[in-house]
C-alpha cells in the first residue's frame, strides 16, 4: 500500500505546550493565502467542534498492524475472541476492512464519531502519527498503521470532522497541534 509520506514544509519552531496557542499562530504565518490561514486559525480556536478525543488510553490489540502480508493487497481482520467479547457486550459492531482495529479502539475507549452533514458516514477516524510531518530533527515519525504498538492504541486516534482530516493532513503545524 503506497503512503505519501513527504511534504515540502514541516514545522519551524518547536511545539512548546504551554504557549500551544502562541506557538500555532506563529507557524500559521507560513501559510501565504489569507483564506486558508482564516480556515486554520478558525478551526483551531473551536478545536472542539471539529476533533474528538477518546475518553481514554487504550491499547487495543497488541501485535496488531495494517501492514498487509507479502503477496496481498489489503489487510482485513478477524477478530480475537476477547475483542469480539468486549465489543459484543458493548454493542459495538467490529469492522473488518483495513482501518477497522483502529476504529474499534478509538470507540471501545470511549471515541465518539459523529455523524456526518452530507454522507451517511461517521467522520473518520484518524491516526494522529501518520507517519507523516516528522519533529525538528528527524527525517521520520511513527507511522502508526505499520507500527503494532500504535495501530490499536486509541490515544493516537480522534475522530475528525472532513474539514479537520483534510487539514491535519496538508499542514504540518495542525497535526502536531492535534499531536500536542
Amino acid at each position: 500500500m503506497p503512503y505519501n509520506l513527504t511534504s515540502p514544509n514541516e514545522i519551524l519552531e518547536r511545539c512548546e505546550l504551554p504557549d500551544i496557542k502562541g506557538w500555532f499562530v506563529r507557524e500559521l504565518a507560513q501559510v501565504s493565502s489569507p483564506p486558508e490561514q482564516a480556515i486554520l486559525s478558525s478551526v483551531a480556536t473551536e478545536l472542539d467542534a471539529f476533533v474528538r478525543w477518546p475518553a481514554e488510553a487504550i491499547l487495543l490489540w497488541p501485535g496488531c498492524n495494517r501492514v498487509p502480508l507479502s503477496g496481498n493487497r489489503q489487510k482485513y481482520f478477524s477478530y480475537p475472541v476477547r475483542i469480539r467479547e468486549m465489543a459484543r457486550a458493548r454493542g459495538v459492531v467490529l469492522d473488518t476492512r483495513p482501518n477497522g482495529p483502529a476504529i474499534a479502539a478509538f470507540i471501545l475507549a470511549g471515541g465518539i464519531r459523529p455523524e456526518r452533514f452530507g454522507s451517511s458516514n461517521a467522520w473518520s477516524v484518524h491516526h494522529l502519527y501518520s507517519g507523516k510531518f516528522p519533529y525538528i530533527g528527524p527525517k521520520t515519525t511513527t507511522h502508526a498503521a505499520k507500527e503494532s504498538g500504535h495501530f490499536t492504541q486509541s490515544a493516537g486516534l480522534v475522530a475528525a470532522h472532513p474539514i479537520a482530516d483534510a487539514l491535519v493532513d496538508e499542514f504540518p503545524f495542525f497535526a502536531w497541534l492535534l499531536r500536542g
